[in-house]
């Protein structure tokens, strides 16, 4: 088990974060920040199971919930995601003063969404992206994909996804890689919806640290281990 605490920066003029933060037993090789999807926040059991696993590889592991959660405690968020976005990437800089090494961003859903619209905009702020149940469109909904931002994705990502996820078929994710000219890995979880949930997050927060293994092995990390304070 990790060392897991609660985690709080409210600096001035900065965005709050706030969450809980995973520590490795030992040495640190990386720093992951994990978010929630619209309508759920940090306590998921998903992203909790993914964190805990990150850990034990090694990983610093900050799930937190965006800004939007931490305005209201329910409902799905508004606007265009600026502020979230803005978080994201103070969630990062955080992680970066903790422990000096790579970090990156990941996310479910919405998360997931909004780290890879960051990625795309600033590739400086983050080494890799983790993507669990990426909302390719709205259900029945095909034609509004969101997909706009992929090929200016210039960081390594491993995209995790159930075959019977609404919000995008395997053969559409597969489309949607192809969009993306760096390393991607694609993680299929036979039989598992949106909540990915099939034969329990443990597994699935298993095979995503094997996953991820892979694709830092195509992506080049250099790991470089750290005592974390």
């Amino acid at each position: 088990m990790s060392l897991i605490e609660r985690f709080a920066d409210e600096t001035p003029g900065q965005p709050a974060v706030r969450g809980f933060l995973h520590k490795p037993e030992h040495e640190t090789r990386g720093a992951l920040v994990l978010t929630h999807g619209a309508g759920s926040n940090c306590g998921a059991p998903l992203l909790v199971a993914v964190a805990e696993s990150f850990a034990r590889a090694g990983y610093l592991a900050l799930r937190c919930d965006l800004p939007f959660r931490q305005v209201r405690p329910h409902g799905p968020p508004m606007g265009n995601g600026a502020p979230d976005r803005a978080g994201l990437r103070r969630a990062a800089q955080v992680l970066r003063e903790i422990a000096p090494v790579r970090v990156f961003l990941g996310g479910h859903s919405y998360g997931g969404r909004q780290a890879s619209m960051l990625a795309a905009e600033d590739p400086s702020v983050a080494n890799a992206l983790l993507l669990l149940s990426y909302p390719l469109h709205p259900p029945e909904k095909p034609q509004q994909l969101r997909t706009a931002h992929l090929p200016a994705l210039q960081v390594p990502a491993l995209f995790v996804h159930g075959s019977r996820d609404p919000f995008g078929s395997l053969d559409e994710i597969h489309a949607a890689l192809a969009l993306i000219s760096s390393p991607v890995e694609l993680l299929a979880i036979e039989g598992a919806g949106h909540d990915l949930s099939r034969g329990g997050h443990d597994d699935v927060a298993r095979r995503t640290v094997e996953a991820w293994g892979k694709l830092m092995e195509r992506g080049g990390e250099a790991p470089r281990a750290m005592q974390t304070r």
